[in-house]
């Protein structure tokens, strides 16, 4: 698979972002890719709560996830949308951060919403709490693409590991993590836990991220990374926005988990902890 990879600084109008969302498309089926991965919350990245409840829209009426498909459509390409800020979707208000992989006829393939959320308070100050607005997701899910089976997340997902374990116990080879990491966390944490899971799970980890300073005053971390099944770094993105392409070999999860086994070594355990 040639994947291309997007690193955007997503802004405040939904309408900016579909049409920069398009272009890439565009642009990824000019250089021969059959499949393009784009950043966490890509249409929309907002800390202004009051400003996103008047913006944000459901499922059905969200203008960025109707541009990509049209074009997905009409470029006959695959598309990961890393998330979307939803309403709508659930009882209890909250609002869904939710990832869609798009197909090359503009149908939506697969929906994956954000299971762990990002609730910290980081050193200088800053505070998030994700749980506030956005709910969260309660299964993990895997899509069967051409070229292999993938197993999907978001963002502060990466720091779990036993999500990325139940992908690949059901056969994922490609692990998709895209992202919106602060600059603090990102520069500490985002290659090293990237490469873990990749080394771990001996299976392609592709990570699209956001970068740079958005609209809302946020700043984000950025290089976007793909790594193999063997914990090789084979695209940085770095900290500019950008476009890149870079191949995706299924032999080499083979070849990894030939070298060393890690997945027909795991064991199930039993419940619990036993203390001694």
């Amino acid at each position: 698979m040639r994947a291309a990879l997007l690193q955007s600084t997503s802004g405040i109008d939904p309408a900016a972002n579909a049409d920069m969302l398009v272009r890439a498309i565009g642009q990824a089926k000019a250089g021969g890719a059959d499949m393009l991965f784009t950043p966490e919350m890509v249409g929309y990245l907002d800390r202004d709560r009051n400003r996103a409840a008047e913006r944000l829209t459901d499922e059905v009426h969200d203008l960025v996830l109707a541009a990509v498909r049209e074009a997905a459509a009409r470029e006959s390409l695959w598309v990961h949308i890393g998330s979307l800020g939803l309403k709508g979707a659930r009882a209890d208000g909250r609002w869904t951060n939710r990832g869609f992989v798009i197909d090359d006829k503009g149908a939506i393939r697969a929906r994956y919403d954000k299971v762990h959320l990002f609730d910290v308070d980081l050193p200088g100050g800053v505070s998030w709490r994700e749980s506030a607005v956005y709910g969260p997701g309660e299964e993990a899910v895997a899509v069967d693409t051409p070229w292999g089976r993938l197993g999907l997340s978001i963002c502060y997902d990466l720091r779990f590991a036993d999500l990325y374990r139940r992908l690949t116990d059901v056969g994922a080879t490609m692990l998709v993590v895209p992202a919106a990491f602060t600059v603090p966390t990102g520069r500490a944490h985002w290659e090293t836990l990237l490469r873990a899971r990749a080394i771990e799970s001996a299976a392609w980890v592709i990570a699209a991220a956001q970068v740079g300073t958005h609209e809302d005053g946020r700043q984000t971390w950025g290089h976007s990374l793909v790594i193999d099944p063997w914990g090789e770094i084979i695209l940085d993105l770095g900290g500019e926005k950008a476009l890149a392409f870079v191949d995706i070999e299924p032999k080499r999860v083979d070849e990894a988990r030939a070298r060393i086994p890690v997945i027909g070594h795991r064991r199930a355990l039993a419940e619990g902890v036993r203390l001694s």
